[in-house]
């Protein structure tokens, strides 16, 4: 094991044991049995410790250790060969930690970084070397970018020549309006969590509708994550989602991610519960095995 190895290890299972702890005792039902043919890719997850330097202006920030090690044990446990790596907000721009468990993870993992739109050329190549394959304008609470400003369109032309995809967390309602627009610039789009339609009309909400004809522009991925966060009845509307989003989109663009370690839900929450639910949502084996490993080409697995 390497001195970086040994860093993340002293770090996070000391503080970390107690929420490892909490989770595997969770009592969940193994996951149904796969053999797959290709990878098993979780293409949603955080890795943070509180020893890092939280961003100003945050709206949350964990009391709890979710390092390295212990995601790439949900990996391990739940039958997933890959993962990919989500920068939290709550930690801001800086991607040094990111950066670090994806090389400490020796190729397993890929990463998604939050960036300042002045961000260089030169530092995007940084972050490409490192493994990190797109950004994620987590937009919650925040107002919409102007895209039309200069330093949007100059990064959206760096984010492009990259051949870098833009992940997005946001109400329906607003990424229907905003979505066109940045597939107008060539870009391939990712949509966190079926898309945050309004929880009170679930695939009722007219924006839902909009989001499903946005499967037509072959360059929009949808991720089937965390349906606890479209509200207290999630799993039910994921159920009606799935099917939608699946004849809208194809299953090579649909995304399978665990959430872990499932920031603000983390009482009712586990790895294992979120992976043994994708078994009832996708009951066909080979339909689940195409969504697990869809995103190796998008990632560049």
């Amino acid at each position: 094991m390497d001195r970086t190895k040994r860093a993340i290890t002293r770090r996070g299972f000391a503080a970390g044991a107690v929420f490892w702890a909490a989770s595997a005792g969770s009592g969940q039902k193994a996951f149904a049995a796969m053999t797959p043919q290709d990878n098993t890719i979780d293409t949603h997850a955080h890795v943070f410790h509180r020893g890092l330097k939280l961003a100003p202006g945050r709206r949350y920030a964990p009391e709890y250790d979710a390092p390295l090690d212990l995601y790439l044990k949900q990996l391990d446990d739940n039958g997933m060969t890959n993962g990919v790596l989500v920068q939290p907000s709550f930690l801001g721009t800086d991607n040094s930690y990111l950066a670090e468990s994806l090389k400490t993870a020796g190729g397993r993992l890929r990463g998604i970084a939050v960036i300042d739109a002045a961000i260089s050329p030169e530092q995007i190549g940084v972050l490409d070397r490192a493994s990190v394959v797109g950004i994620r304008l987590n937009l919650v609470g925040q107002p919409l970018p102007d895209l039309a400003a200069p330093e949007w369109k100059g990064l959206l032309a760096n984010i492009k020549a990259a051949h870098w995809q833009i992940e997005i967390q946001r109400n329906a309602a607003d990424l229907a309006v905003l979505v066109p627009k940045l597939l107008d610039h060539g870009l391939r789009i990712v949509l966190d969590h079926y898309a945050l339609p309004d929880p009170k009309l679930g695939v009722a909400d007219p924006a839902f509708a909009e989001i499903l004809k946005l499967g037509a522009s072959r360059n929009v991925w949808i991720k089937i994550s965390a349906p606890y966060r479209n509200g207290g009845n999630g799993e039910a509307f994921a159920r009606e989602a799935y099917s939608l989003l699946r004849n809208a989109y194809g299953l090579d663009r649909l995304l399978w991610g665990s959430d872990w370690p499932h920031t603000q839900f983390e009482a009712s929450q586990t790895y294992a519960k979120n992976r043994h639910f994708l078994d009832e949502l996708v009951t066909d084996p080979d339909e689940r095995a195409k969504i697990l490993a869809s995103p190796k080409a998008l990632f560049r697995f």
